[in-house]
């Protein structure tokens, strides 16, 4: 279902951490610590309408992509508007490019919009419209990578697949492996571990799936952890170690936005989507402190087809 690149710990970051550990942590502790947040997840998951029992697996897989680097409360209103306009892959295979832009509307990363359609087409063209529940048929997909596929294959099919996202390669890191959040480069120890977490049938390993991501999103946050909320705490290595500090906190940077070129962008495909003319260069002048860097993010909006130039120098949505 999904990501909070972010990282906001209510989407779906896509990066993996280095769990740093000296030995696996033994069956029976991860045994315990699957049960209990599973457990935990029965009262208190969130009701996210991509999770209901009649969510298709489109659903899922829309829901997913958007999340990435997403929060949930941005995502859920514009999920509903995507599912009412375009409930299966086939109705947005055909949708005008502008209009899927339009309905993407302020969510960000709007490249990630573009992927869907180009989603949307490869299902419809190599599986007759319904989404493959096999990870490399997922993978092959376009703007479908690892963290999506093994989502999709959980979350929509209930099948058995290694699902890490921010949130939950948090809490891995923080109950087996004793770290505040690990390094910021991903290491083979961290995939194995986290494989060897998922249970072996199918209906568990899905459930750890949603359970985990839920725990680190709602309780094992990364700034404000709610330890004595949390379930498996008298497990956590983390705790148990005194809660250490990031030990790689300076290698990590806030990503900024104001003055950046994705703020100008931003405005750009802001004013965009708001006229439904062309709109001449030199009315979107001010979406920028800085007339170089205005057109630069025009130039890059056009390259990368969300935008495009007509003779009167005038820029539109793609037709």
């Amino acid at each position: 279902m999904a990501v909070d690149r972010y990282p906001s710990v209510t989407g779906r970051g896509r990066e993996w951490a280095t769990v740093s550990t000296t030995a696996p942590p033994a069956p029976e502790t991860t045994d315990e610590l699957v049960e209990r947040v599973t457990d935990w997840f029965s009262g208190a998951a969130r009701d996210l309408p991509w999770r209901r029992p009649d969510r298709t697996p489109w659903q899922v897989l829309v829901s997913e992509v958007m999340l990435q680097q997403t929060p949930v409360v941005r995502v859920e209103p514009v999920w509903r508007e995507w599912m009412r306009r375009w409930p299966a892959p086939a109705d947005l295979a055909t949708a005008p490019t502008a209009e899927v832009l339009r309905a993407w509307d302020r969510l960000g990363y709007p490249r990630r919009a573009l992927r869907l359609a180009d989603c949307a087409r490869a299902i419809v063209e190599r599986h007759d419209g319904a989404v493959p529940d096999d990870e490399e048929a997922l993978r092959a997909l376009p703007g479908v990578g690892e963290y999506t596929a093994a989502a999709v294959r959980a979350f929509a099919f209930g099948r058995r697949a290694v699902v890490v996202d921010t949130n939950v390669r948090r809490v891995l890191a923080r109950s087996l492996g004793g770290t505040a959040l690990g390094a910021p480069s991903p290491t083979a120890a961290e995939r194995a571990l986290a494989a060897a977490a998922v249970p072996a049938d199918d209906a568990t390993a899905a459930r750890w799936a949603a359970a985990s991501m839920e725990l680190g999103a709602l309780v094992c946050t990364a700034r404000a952890p709610r330890c004595h909320a949390c379930p498996v705490a008298d497990l956590c290595a983390w705790r148990a170690a005194g809660h250490p500090p990031d030990a790689h906190a300076h290698r990590r940077r806030t990503q900024a936005w104001h003055g950046t070129d994705r703020q100008v962008r931003g405005r750009v495909m802001a004013a965009l989507r708001a006229s439904d003319a062309p709109v001449p260069r030199a009315l979107l002048a001010d979406s920028g402190p800085d007339p170089v860097q205005v057109e630069r993010c025009l130039a890059g909006l056009v390259e990368d087809g969300l935008i495009e130039q007509d003779d009167a120098d005038r820029f539109h949505l793609p037709a």
